[in-house]
């Protein structure tokens, strides 16, 4: 049987990563009475944490936060993804991220053990995480619907369409997906009683309403698959056709997010229909498939794709011709 003290950690854990946990619940994760959890929680308290009990028919436990919070725990593969996640953090598509996470990395490696810093400077000097272009997110706007996803809680915000067309909306969120340099929040729409995907950069003054909701079963079960036929069957401004000289199979295990548009052709040639609102972005990611193309359609492709060859050429060195 575990000790007082371990059994301390693993109920501040559990606190940690819940907002509300109903005591029957935290009995069954810790295997222990009712009785055992009112008495570990006093324990707490009397440490200093701030853990408030919730009325209701069945009772439960919050960790209130607060600006004399005691430390945050995290076992070590915890650290580790932190730390990595926040070395990679000043190139991803959160607004005003980059400085933020550098104080908060120096911090976390001052803490850790030396044979966890060793790994994540492994880890560190191995990853490359390319600049991320195009538009940004408020990093309050993802802590505010990921806390929506976390708790069950609906969200309401302000949206701009595709066409600058503002609606506010009151969904239910499921999951916020990033792909590529944008992210998704997938939810149901109460307004229009169904599924959709809403591109954070979009959305405005995200706010939790305080009603809570019973999840629903998402159609394919994948957020990240969800958004991606979502925006396969969307109109955008350039839709792209192109001839790859690579076999189909070989262009989908080599960029996964280009597979529903490839038709093969014969065995070393296929065909990729691709769509974007920025012609910039869509020129990148021609250029990125890593072998040879031929651009049919829209001319400002081309266009934009012979601009981007000279800027290239201009980097390496190359006179413009």
């Amino acid at each position: 049987m575990r000790g007082t003290s371990s059994r301390l950690l693993d109920l501040l854990s559990l606190l940690q990563a819940r907002r509300d946990w109903p005591g029957a619940e935290l009995a069954g994760r810790l295997e222990v009475s009712g009785r055992t959890v009112r008495r570990d929680v006093e324990r707490l308290r009397e440490l200093g944490y701030p853990v408030e009990s919730l009325t209701g028919p069945a009772g439960g436990y919050r960790l209130r936060a607060g600006t004399a919070m005691p430390p945050l725990l995290l076992d070590e593969d915890e650290a580790i993804a932190i730390a990595v996640g926040l070395r990679t953090a000043a190139r991803a598509s959160v607004a005003g991220i980059e400085e933020t996470a550098v104080r908060a990395l120096v911090k976390l490696e001052q803490v850790l053990p030396s044979h966890l810093r060793r790994r994540v400077a492994a880890l560190g000097s191995a990853t490359i995480a390319p600049a991320a272009g195009g538009p940004t997110v408020d990093p309050q706007h993802l802590t505010t619907i990921a806390s929506g996803c976390r708790d069950s809680e609906c969200v309401r915000f302000d949206y701009r369409s595709r066409d600058g067309t503002g609606t506010q909306r009151d969904v239910e969120p499921h999951s916020l997906v990033n792909l590529g340099r944008r992210w998704y929040l997938v939810g149901w729409d109460r307004g229009r009683d169904d599924w959709r995907t809403f591109r954070v950069d979009r959305l405005t003054r995200p706010a939790a309403t305080g009603v809570r909701f019973t999840a629903r079963e998402l159609p394919g079960g994948d957020p990240a698959a969800f958004v991606e036929r979502s925006i396969a069957g969307a109109w955008n401004r350039y839709e792209a056709r192109a001839t790859v000289h690579a076999p189909a199979s070989e262009i989908a295990k080599r960029v996964p997010h280009a597979a529903s548009g490839l038709e093969p052709i014969d065995d070393r040639r296929c065909e990729l229909r691709t769509s974007d609102d920025d012609l910039g972005w869509l020129a990148i990611r021609i250029a990125m498939l890593g072998v040879d193309v031929e651009v049919h359609e829209p001319p400002e492709l081309i266009e934009e794709l012979s601009r981007l060859a000279a800027r290239l050429g201009a980097a390496a060195g190359r006179p413009p011709r």
